[in-house]
This record gives C-alpha cells, sequence and structure tokens, in this order.
C-alpha cells in the first residue's frame, strides 16, 4: 500500500457531544477501529463513553472495534500536574512527548494496524489542547498519514 493510500488517522472526544453525535461523526468517517488513550477509559458526564459499554454501541451501531491502548496516555503525575495548573498547555505538550519517546512511541506500535481507519478516543472536546492531537501527529509524522479531527 503507497504511503497516499493509507487512511488518515482519525481523532475524536466525547466531552460535550451527544451519543448521536459522537457515533454519527465516527460512521461517516467510515472508521474501522477505535483505539482509546485515555488513562482512565471511564465517564461520568458521558455514560455512552465507558469501557463497560462502549465497545458493544460501537460493534452494534457502527461495526467499529474497539482497543485501548494506556502507553498512548498521559501518566497521573502528568495529568495531576495540568489540571492543578501546575504546568501549562506546552510544557504538557513538551513533557507528554516525552513520555512518549520513553516509551518508544511510536516504534512500540505496528502501523499496518493503522491500515484500517483508527480513531484516538480521549474524553476532550478538542483536540487543540489534548494529547490525542500529539499523538495523532507523532504517529502521522512517522508513518506519513494526514491528520483528520472528527
Amino acid at each position: 500500500m503507497a504511503a497516499s493510500e493509507h487512511p488518515p488517522i482519525a481523532t475524536i472526544g466525547h466531552a460535550g457531544t451527544s451519543a448521536e453525535s459522537f457515533f454519527t461523526r465516527l460512521r461517516d468517517a467510515r472508521v474501522e477501529r477505535l483505539l482509546d488513550i485515555r488513562l482512565r477509559p471511564v465517564s461520568q458526564f458521558a455514560t455512552f463513553a465507558h469501557q463497560r459499554d462502549l465497545p458493544y454501541f460501537l460493534r452494534e451501531l457502527c461495526g467499529i472495534d474497539y482497543e485501548h491502548d494506556v502507553r498512548l496516555a498521559p501518566d497521573d503525575d502528568l495529568l495531576d500536574a495540568y489540571r492543578g495548573k501546575k504546568i501549562g498547555p506546552d510544557e504538557f505538550d513538551e513533557r507528554f512527548r516525552q513520555l512518549m519517546d520513553e516509551r518508544g512511541i511510536p516504534g512500540e506500535l505496528d502501523p499496518a494496524a493503522f491500515d484500517r481507519k483508527t480513531a484516538l478516543l480521549c474524553s476532550e472536546a478538542s483536540p487543540n489542547h489534548c494529547h490525542r492531537r500529539i499523538v495523532a501527529e507523532l504517529l502521522a509524522s512517522t508513518w506519513s498519514r494526514d491528520i483528520e479531527h472528527l
């Protein structure tokens, strides 16, 4: 498969959206696999995005497979520092990129798995200040892929 024939790496967040909008965006984008990159794959606000129920909804509503990979999530220390406003977005980005490097990402991932259109999931509504954007950028730049924020 030539580089230009590879599907883009998609990203999606569940905060501030309805289940209808969330699943419709995934289906309309022809996503085949949702890769949950949240540290804790639960949501008290968007219960459809709880790991207990999400694989069922994805499969039944959209025919999408579900996977969870905590290696692509920030660790507790980094999340606590950011949420506690001890570090800003720029430092978060820098430290998260360093964490990905320490974990060997993207080298530890199989690029062929992304030949099935994959959406990276986290909770943030916007990718602008979200780790899913950083993961997508790392993968896209390494594997010569486009990024599609849903």
